[in-house]
C-alpha cells in the first residue's frame, strides 16, 4: 500500500511539472508566426521525500495544471490557436452581413473544406502560425481546388502560374500542384511566413498575398514620403485587397462566435480526412478510385491536381485517400491481376507533324486524340511534344521520370493555302517557278499533272497553292505557358476567297509542312 501510494504522489508531481513546461497546449504562448516564448517555466523534478501536493500547495507554488482535454472539434481547434490583432471596422461588419445571411454559401464552403481544413490547421500548429490563416482558402476559392481566376490563378490558395514555380509547384502536361492539397498548402504557408518576416504584420502579409509584395512596399514607401501611417488600414490600395482583410476577420468572427451572427456551423470532426499513399506503378484514375472503393468524383476532390486519365508514380509520386480507404486500396492492389494497371501512357512525338498524322500512329481517332490533349484546331504537333496516348499490352514500362516532369506540348499553325494561278513567262521550267514563288518543284509537278523537267508554253496558266499566313507557335507545358488560354490561329482571306473550302480543295495537293516557327512564351506574375 505505501509503495502504491508513494507512486500516485511521484505521479502527481511528475503531471504538474509538464503541464507548466514548454510547449503546454501546443505552443499557445508562442507570438504570432514567431517561436515559442523563452519565459516558459522549465520542469519540476521532485527531490527529497515525497509528499501529497494538496490543492493550497499547487496554487502557493505558483504552479497551475493545463486542461489536456483534446479540441472537441475543428472549430473549437482553430478557435484555439486565434493569434492575429483583430481588425475592427466597417468593412469587416459588412463582410460579416454578407457572409451571416447566405447560410447555403457557408455549408457548401464548409463541406468542401471538410476534406482537407485537418491537414491545414497541422501544418499551421507545426510550424507556429496563426490558425486563422486555416480559413484564408474560404476568401480565396471557397476551398475549390480546381478554381480559376480569370487572371489564371489556380487551386484553393489561388497561386499565378509564376508564383507558383518559385515555390517548386509542378505545372506541366500530366499535372498542376498549384491544385495539389499537400504540395499547395506547403507553398503558401512558405510564402505567407516569408511575407510576414518582411512586414512583422500579419495584415500587410495578407495584403501582399493578395496585391504583391512589390505593390505593399511602394505604398508605405509613398506613405511615409508623405509623412502618413503606413498600416494596412492607412495605404491606398485596389478594392479587391481592401475588402481582402476584412473578409478574413469576418469568417474569423463568425467562427469565433456563430451563435451571434445566427450562424450554424456544420460539424468537422478533428480527425485526418485523408492518407498519403505512395504509387509504385503508373496507374488509371478510375481503376485507382475503384481499387480503392471511393467514386471517381471523391478521388478527384482529393488528387485534383492530376489532369489526365492516369496517375504517373515516376518522381515518387503520392495520392491521398480517405482515411479508411487507403488500406482498401493497398490491399486490392497488391491483389489486382486483371491486367495492366494503366492503359495510357505517352509518346513524345519524334518529328512535327499533323494530328491526324499523330492519331494514326497512335491507334486513335483525330477527334479522341484532340480531346484527350487539348488540342487546338488548325495547329500541328511540334516535335519533341509528349501526348497521352493508349498504352499498348506489349508496353511494359511505365513512363519515365524525365518525361513526366518535363512533358510539354506544343504547337505550330498548319499550313494553310490558296489557289493561286500564274502565267508562264518565256521558257518557264518547273524549277523556274519554284523558285520564284518558294515552293518545292516536286509540289509544282504534282498541282499541274507534269513531270518536274517540264517546260512550260508562255502564257500558260500555272496552278500553285502557297501559304496564306504564317504565325507564332503556342506551347502547353510549364511555368505560364501550361496555363496559357489556348491559342486559335486564323488566316488572312484574300480575294473573297472562302477558307475553309479554299484548304479542303488543297487538301490532297498541299505543299510540306511549313518550317517551325520560334515559340513564344510571356512570363506572368502572381496576381496579388
Amino acid at each position: 500500500m505505501k509503495l502504491l501510494l508513494a507512486a500516485l504522489m511521484a505521479g502527481s508531481l511528475l503531471l504538474a511539472g509538464c503541464a507548466t513546461g514548454p510547449g503546454a497546449e501546443g505552443g499557445a504562448s508562442a507570438t504570432s508566426g514567431g517561436s515559442a516564448s523563452a519565459t516558459a517555466a522549465a520542469p519540476v523534478y521532485p527531490n527529497g521525500t515525497l509528499s501529497p501536493i494538496t490543492a493550497g500547495r499547487t496554487g502557493a507554488s505558483g504552479r497551475s495544471v493545463v486542461m489536456t482535454a483534446p479540441p472537441v472539434d475543428m472549430w473549437d481547434r482553430i478557435r484555439r490557436g486565434f493569434r492575429m490583432p483583430d481588425l475592427d471596422s466597417d468593412l469587416v461588419r459588412d463582410r460579416e452581413q454578407w457572409y451571416s445571411t447566405r447560410p447555403d454559401y457557408i455549408e457548401r464552403m464548409v463541406s468542401r473544406s471538410n476534406r482537407y481544413i485537418f491537414h491545414i490547421v497541422e501544418e499551421l500548429e507545426r510550424r507556429n502560425m496563426p490558425t486563422e490563416l486555416a480559413l484564408l482558402p474560404y476568401i480565396e476559392s471557397a476551398f475549390n481546388p480546381q478554381a480559376v481566376s480569370s487572371a489564371r490563378a489556380a487551386g484553393m490558395w489561388q497561386f499565378m502560374p509564376a508564383t507558383g514555380t518559385d515555390y517548386d509547384l509542378k505545372q506541366n502536361i500530366f499535372r498542376d500542384d498549384r491544385r495539389d492539397v499537400i504540395a499547395s498548402t506547403r507553398a503558401a504557408l512558405d510564402y505567407l511566413q516569408r511575407l510576414y518576416g518582411m512586414f512583422g504584420d500579419w495584415h500587410l502579409a495578407l495584403a501582399s498575398y493578395n496585391w504583391g509584395e512589390g505593390s505593399v512596399v511602394r505604398a508605405i514607401a509613398r506613405n511615409k514620403a508623405a509623412g502618413l501611417p503606413t498600416g494596412y488600414t492607412d495605404l491606398r490600395m485596389p478594392d479587391e485587397t481592401r475588402y481582402y482583410v476584412p473578409k478574413l476577420q469576418a469568417v474569423k468572427n463568425i467562427v469565433a462566435d456563430p451563435a451571434r451572427f445566427g450562424v450554424d456551423l456544420p460539424l468537422i470532426a478533428n480527425h485526418p480526412y485523408f492518407q498519403t499513399v505512395p504509387l509504385t506503378r503508373d496507374i488509371d484514375v478510375e481503376l485507382a478510385a475503384k481499387l480503392a472503393d471511393v467514386r471517381v468524383e471523391d478521388f478527384r476532390a482529393l488528387n485534383p491536381a492530376a489532369h489526365k486519365p492516369v496517375l504517373l508514380a515516376a518522381g515518387g509520386t503520392e495520392i491521398l485517400l480517405p482515411w479508411d480507404n487507403a488500406a482498401v486500396f493497398q490491399r486490392n492492389f497488391e491483389a489486382y491481376t486483371q491486367g495492366q494497371y494503366a492503359s495510357w501512357t505517352a509518346w513524345t512525338v519524334p518529328s512535327t507533324m499533323t494530328v491526324a498524322d499523330a492519331a494514326q500512329r497512335s491507334g486513335m481517332s483525330e477527334s479522341d486524340l484532340r480531346a484527350l490533349n487539348n488540342i487546338p484546331p488548325r495547329m500541328m504537333i511540334k516535335a519533341g511534344s509528349t501526348l497521352i496516348v493508349p498504352r499498348s499490352a506489349r508496353v511494359q514500362e511505365d513512363v519515365a521520370a524525365v518525361v513526366a516532369d518535363t512533358g510539354h506540348l506544343s504547337f505550330v499553325p498548319e499550313v494553310v493555302t490558296r489557289r493561286t494561278v500564274v502565267r508562264a513567262g518565256r521558257n518557264d521550267s518547273v524549277s523556274a517557278i519554284a523558285r520564284r514563288y518558294g515552293v518545292s518543284p516536286a509540289n509544282v509537278a504534282q498541282w499541274n499533272d507534269v513531270s518536274t523537267s517540264h517546260v512550260f508554253k508562255r502564257g500558260l496558266q500555272v496552278v500553285l497553292y502557297r501559304p496564306v499566313r504564317a504565325s507564332s507557335g503556342a506551347s502547353v507545358g510549364s511555368g505560364a505557358r501550361g496555363s496559357a488560354k489556348r491559342p486559335v490561329v486564323t488566316a488572312k482571306r484574300g480575294g473573297g476567297a472562302n477558307l475553309s473550302s479554299a484548304r479542303a480543295a488543297a487538301t490532297s495537293k498541299r505543299p510540306a509542312a511549313a518550317t517551325p516557327v520560334k515559340r513564344g512564351g510571356a512570363s506572368s506574375k502572381k496576381k496579388r
